[in-house]
């Protein structure tokens, strides 16, 4: 080996070059809090009034280009036509919006009213219930255990 240091002589190199480093102790993560899964009779958000106005907008513009696909110039054409447009012209788009906002708003009444209902219901079917799960199975599991004795 030309110009390359043997083993030996790397190691002794090493330990006079070598300092005690100290121990860097990795950095705990914190815990992530798991997602509520998501309830599939919530009400969903209303759309705002672009979004009303862009419902619109979009069938006309499709039959106008039906040669465009794409949905990014959809939403680029709806977003500059939207821009443009008066404050007397965006009215019935924002009345319709607001009217739907307020329909969301009784929906969610219900919801929660009914979700607290719910809750209250489950709460009490654990309260009423004194042994746990486990014991009520393994009440299960002595009975059918009694039967296979008398078979016998």
């Amino acid at each position: 080996m030309k110009g390359g240091k043997s083993k030996a002589e790397a190691k002794k190199a090493d330990s006079k070059l070598s300092v005690k480093k100290k121990e860097v102790k990795p950095k705990a993560k914190p815990v992530k809090k798991e997602k509520a899964g998501k309830d599939p009779n919530k009400p969903k958000r209303p759309p705002s009034a672009f979004f009303v106005f862009m419902e619109e907008f979009r069938k006309t513009y499709k039959e106008k280009n039906p040669h465009v696909n794409k949905v990014a110039v959809i939403g680029k054409a709806g977003g500059e036509k939207w821009k443009s447009l008066s404050t007397a012209e965006k009215a019935p788009y924002e009345a319709r919006a607001a009217k739907l906002k307020s329909e969301y708003g009784k929906k969610m009444d219900a919801y929660n009213k009914q979700a607290e209902s719910g809750n209250n219901a489950a709460d009490e079917e654990e309260e009423t219930s004194d042994k746990s799960k486990s014991e009520i199975n393994d009440d299960e599991d002595d009975e059918s255990g009694e039967e296979d004795d008398d078979e016998e």
